[in-house]
């Protein structure tokens, strides 16, 4: 089979490296050729995911396609699809998560919990609903890692408001940030990785780092996967999805927000479980059974950022150090240079001992540095 990637960054590469265990040839699009994912595709065509004639031109000569990032040109994966491309996930998935708004709209409508929202198109409209504070406004389209996201705890926040078309989010009490990956086929069968639990960065608003599987109890569990698969189900597409919830201080569950793909939540499964989320969409997209998704150890993921000061060629101060610990395995994205709140790589860290986890991984995180030259 021919698979095209739409995107070539970290989640690409790491796709690219699952690939190599399968009989496929891959292409990449994306308009940086020193992009992770460049030298570790067999084709690599330099173009705008976002702009239609380049998708539609890669597109007509692959099997199948699929995404690593949700800005693209979906009315492009929608011709392609009536024209025999299989697309993973659905142009229809797609364009549903894509916006935050249209996605929120989804929820509601298909009965799947989330906390209660309004749609806004200015900060005006935004300063209109004040009694509805603390709220978390996103951005409808183009945010990413944190960004396209304000906090509106009080009034004298209202200024940080977008002037776009937006959403705005009733904050909810977390006692805890669940991940959980559900892998479908394209018949309808489902597989769920173990649920991660969450410690977000709370200035970048990105993942800090993260223990899987999650330590909740097993009612709460039970709901946290019923929701997912329900979301999925209703999603009515093949192909993989990171569903990120709330788990409230009454124990509710609240849908935040899924990605249709890979996502940085699963990182740790290309270790710590029998078949890695990387290695899922594969099997999905090459029409092959689903695969093992237990734990082989819990693991816990730190992710490789950017310090912040520093901008230009990247240094990566203590890695030899980290490299020294037992069970732990660096991945490095291969971006050559840094700026603060970049992703550059994660560390994955594997153990039975879940205080051990958590000691490894603020070890990590305080002895690896990204700086520059």
């Amino acid at each position: 089979m021919k698979v095209g990637i739409l995107g070539g960054g970290q989640l690409g590469r790491m796709l690219l490296q699952a690939a190599a265990n399968y009989t496929v040839e891959t292409y990449v699009l994306e308009n940086d050729v020193n992009c992770p994912s460049a030298h570790l595709c067999h084709h690599f065509i330099k173009g705008d995911i976002t702009d239609f004639d380049a998708v539609y031109a890669f597109g007509k000569q692959l099997d199948a396609i699929t995404i690593e990032i949700e800005s693209v040109n979906v009315d492009a994966l929608e011709k392609l699809q009536s024209e025999g491309v299989k697309i993973y996930p659905s142009p229809a998935a797609i364009r549903t998560i894509k916006n935050k708004v249209v996605q929120k709209q989804f929820y509601k409508d298909h009965g799947i919990p989330s906390s209660a929202f309004i749609i806004t198109n200015s900060k005006e409209e935004v300063m209109q609903h004040l009694s509805f504070l603390p709220a978390v406004h996103k951005i409808g389209e183009g945010g990413y890692d944190g960004k396209g996201v304000q906090v509106l705890n009080t009034a004298a926040d209202l200024e940080k408001a977008f002037h776009a078309s937006s959403v705005l989010e009733k904050k909810v009490a977390i006692k805890k940030e669940i991940a959980l990956i559900v892998a479908m086929n394209d018949k309808g069968e489902t597989a769920l990785f173990p649920a991660s639990e969450m410690m977000v960065n709370p200035v970048l608003n990105l993942l800090d780092y993260q223990v899987s599987p999650a330590l909740i109890p097993e009612k709460v569990l039970w709901v946290v996967e019923a929701v997912a698969v329900k979301l999925v189900k209703a999603l009515n597409s093949p192909g993989l999805f990171a569903v990120e919830m709330f788990i409230d201080q009454q124990d509710e569950v609240w849908v935040n927000e899924t990605a249709p793909r890979v996502h940085n939540s699963g990182h740790h499964t290309i270790e710590a479980n029998y078949s890695s989320q990387y290695d899922m969409l594969w099997r999905i997209i090459l029409q092959y059974p689903l695969g093992n998704t237990d734990p082989i150890l819990p693991a816990a993921i730190v992710n490789i950022i950017g310090e912040e000061g520093f901008t230009g060629e990247a240094i990566y101060e203590g890695l030899a150090e980290v490299l020294k610990t037992d069970n732990v395995f660096v991945h490095l994205y291969g971006k050559s240079t840094t700026k603060p709140g970049r992703k550059m790589g994660h560390v994955t860290i594997m153990h039975k001992d879940y205080q051990d986890l958590t000691y490894k991984a603020n070890k990590i995180k305080n002895t690896l540095k990204v700086t520059a030259r």
